[in-house]
Parts: C-alpha cells; sequence; structure tokens
C-alpha cells in the first residue's frame, strides 16, 4: 500500500498516506485508538473498499483469466455474523456453497475445521444455543475451511470477557503456527497485539496515519506463561508509550463539515 487514503462522501476523511507492506506468512496487528481508520484499512486490503487516494496491490496468485481464486482471502468481523437459521456445520460451509462447490470433500474439510475450533459436536448446533465465544469460533472455523491465504480479522474479541479472549487469543495462534497464512489483526489492546503479533503497525488518531512499525520479538511459539514475563511486560509498555505518542499527533487533514 503507497500513499493509500480514504475519504468519505461524508467529507470524514478515515485515512491519510497509509504506506504499508504486509508479508507472507507474518501476523501483523494494526493497532490504535477506536475510531482511527483501522477496520477502514482492514477493508480496503481485503478489496471490500477502494481507497479515495494511493494504491493498493495484492501480490497473491490469481488464474488465467486474471481473477484471485474463491478463498485466497479470509475475513473474521467483529460480529460473528453467522446466518441465525443455520447450524453451525451449514454456517461454516456457506464459503463453499457461494461458489456452488459442496460435496463429500468440502463436508469433511467442514468437519475437520469444526474439530480444528474446539467445537466438535456443536456441527448441528444454531447460533442461538452458543455463547459469544462460541459463535466467534464458528466465525474462524468458516474463514479458515477454504485454507486461506491472508486472514484478516477485525477486532473478533473486542466483545467478550478476558477469560474468553485469553482463550481465543491461544487458539488463534495455534492455528496461525499450524498453517501460517498471513494475518493482519485489528485491535486497540496493546496486550493482545503484542501477545499474538510478529509485527505491530501503530496508527494515529483520525485521519489515521502509520507512524511506527515495530517488530515483536518474543519466542514462538507463545505460551501462556509470557503473559507474565518481564519481555512482555517491557515490551507493552514500550508500545503504550508509543501509541501515546501516536495519538498525540496532529491532525494533517482538515475535513470538510
Amino acid at each position: 500500500m503507497r500513499g493509500v487514503g480514504k475519504r468519505f462522501t461524508s467529507g470524514v476523511t478515515a485515512l491519510d498516506g497509509i504506506d504499508l507492506d504486509i508479508y507472507p506468512g507474518e501476523f501483523l496487528s494494526l493497532l490504535g485508538p477506536s475510531g482511527c481508520g483501522k477496520s477502514t484499512l482492514l477493508r480496503i486490503i481485503a478489496g471490500l473498499s477502494e481507497p479515495s487516494s494511493g494504491l493498493r496491490r495484492l501480490l497473491l496468485a490469481k488464474d488465467r483469466a486474471g481473477h484471485m481464486p474463491a478463498g485466497r482471502i479470509g475475513f473474521v468481523f467483529q460480529d460473528p455474523t453467522l446466518t441465525p437459521w443455520s447450524t453451525v456445520a451449514d454456517n461454516v460451509l456457506l464459503p463453499f456453497r457461494l461458489i456452488g462447490r459442496v460435496g463429500p470433500a468440502e463436508r469433511e474439510r467442514v468437519a475437520a475445521e469444526i474439530c480444528s475450533v474446539g467445537l466438535a459436536g456443536f456441527e448441528r448446533t444454531y447460533p442461538r444455543q452458543l455463547s459469544g465465544g462460541m459463535r466467534m469460533r464458528v466465525s474462524i472455523a468458516r474463514a479458515l475451511v477454504t485454507d486461506p491465504d491472508l486472514l484478516l480479522l477485525d477486532e473478533p474479541f473486542a466483545a467478550l470477557d478476558e477469560i474468553t479472549r485469553m482463550a481465543l487469543n491461544d487458539d488463534l495462534l495455534r492455528l496461525w503456527d499450524n498453517r501460517r497464512p498471513t494475518v493482519v489483526f485489528v485491535t486497540h489492546s496493546v496486550f493482545e497485539s503484542v501477545f499474538l503479533s510478529t509485527r505491530i503497525a501503530l496508527m494515529t488518531r483520525r485521519p489515521g496515519r502509520i507512524v511506527a512499525d515495530v517488530p515483536v520479538e518474543l519466542p514462538q511459539p507463545r505460551r501462556r506463561a509470557l503473559r507474565t514475563s518481564p519481555h512482555y511486560a517491557a515490551l507493552c509498555a514500550t508500545i503504550s508509550e508509543q501509541l501515546a505518542r501516536a495519538m498525540a499527533e496532529p491532525s494533517h487533514t482538515t475535513e470538510r463539515k
């Protein structure tokens, strides 16, 4: 991404001059205050929204017609966005239904993915019968079922209690470590970003700009004990200081009233 900006028809400028490289197999967190344009940037990365200025290039293999093969990008939204009339299995099967490919191999893949997120035995359960954390696990399974190269997560754990959130952090890292897709994770939690990421991009308040790009040099795979280690605490303190400076950055764009 080079010089990417986003201005909405309302006159609000969400992003201004974003320069960002995302590398294969990394776990990148976009960290910044609420309303700084993190979700907007993620949607531009996904191709769900076009930038108002600048260049976005997605360097994944394309088919002979020049199109991105279905399933190469997985997206997990803040809300699980499950269809309430469908079972867990049918919700996870949805990406295959959308491309008209539903057969024994796809159903086997769905079963394996449900198991991978710890929901074996809940295949015939409906979303209303699940806890918030379980619904988010279904959403993650749905995003992973096509084995995407790029997995985008937009504050998926923000509405969950701390215990559930930490458990899902552990599970997400396990899934990433086993498969190594490229992950871009939006959060406003310093502690979550440091625990999960191999790199953190720090954003200013709106209009969002990236003012720091910090490698997270912590051992892999990440263990729960890391959360109480001095190295982790020191890195969280450093990132918190950098985030505070980023939030104090003056706005460089005047919004039309």
